[in-house]
């Protein structure tokens, strides 16, 4: 009777790992966290916040700044207070659950940051102050 061929020592048998399913998987995680990420939008300004005795770390999706001279920043551009609502209403439509953090000088008119506040209250964006620690 003639001897079959052991599949265990097969003699010069070439093994090839399929890297296929591999890199599926990959570009599948790839692709989940960037469409789960959440990207912060920088005001535009570097501003020198007042001091406060406490301060609490938050990720605010939206960054407002308002510097000495009283100039809005939103995402980089200089917007007027009649400007804000329409920038406020875009950015809500890309991220409905925004919260925004308005970055104020403390050379800035007070007036002007209260405007911005109340504005972003009156749309029912949950808002806070920035400040630095002391």
């Amino acid at each position: 009777m003639a001897r079959k061929k052991s599949r265990v020592m097969g003699e010069d048998e070439d093994v090839e790992l399929d890297m296929t399913p591999m890199l599926d998987v990959v570009f599948i995680l790839l692709i989940f966290f960037i469409v789960t990420a959440v990207f912060v939008k920088e005001p535009g300004e570097d501003v020198f916040r007042p001091e406060a005795q406490t301060q609490e770390r938050e990720r605010p999706t939206l960054l407002v700044a308002v510097n000495s001279e009283g100039e809005i920043y939103v995402d980089g551009d200089i917007l007027e207070l009649s400007q804000l609502r329409n920038a406020f209403e875009q950015l809500r439509s890309e991220n409905p659950r925004a919260e925004a953090m308005i970055q104020g000088d403390r050379e800035a008119p007070a007036g002007t940051v209260l405007d911005v506040q109340e504005l972003l209250m009156d749309m029912e964006i949950p808002v806070t102050i920035s400040t630095e620690d002391e």
